[in-house]
């Protein structure tokens, strides 16, 4: 479920709320009370549930579940082909001041 962002235009206090894209949007300020509050538009944000990121989530509890950021095939991925190559760093300077 996608966590929205809304703000009151009487006080101007921000809350989030977790809500299906079929609810409808809160109506009144949870601090004071008016009916004058705004969906934000904001970066979609949503909720994982558990630890992190597992091989699986659905094993026997004496099976050992293995975090996938630790294996040692997650190293950085090389860049896409498309993409510019990093600048070199910039050479030393080797003039001397008179």
């Amino acid at each position: 479920m996608p966590i929205y962002e809304f703000q009151c235009q009487a006080c101007g206090h921000r809350f989030e709320r977790l809500q299906k894209i079929s609810d409808a949007d809160p109506s009144t300020c949870p601090s004071c009370g008016e009916p004058r509050v705004g969906r934000l538009l904001s970066a979609p944000q949503f909720r994982l549930a558990g630890g992190g990121w597992y091989e699986t989530d659905f094993k026997k509890d004496g099976d050992k579940k293995r975090n996938l950021a630790d294996s040692p095939g997650s190293a950085a991925a090389p860049a896409p082909a498309g993409a510019p190559a990093p600048a070199p760093a910039p050479a030393p300077s080797t003039s001397s001041a008179d």
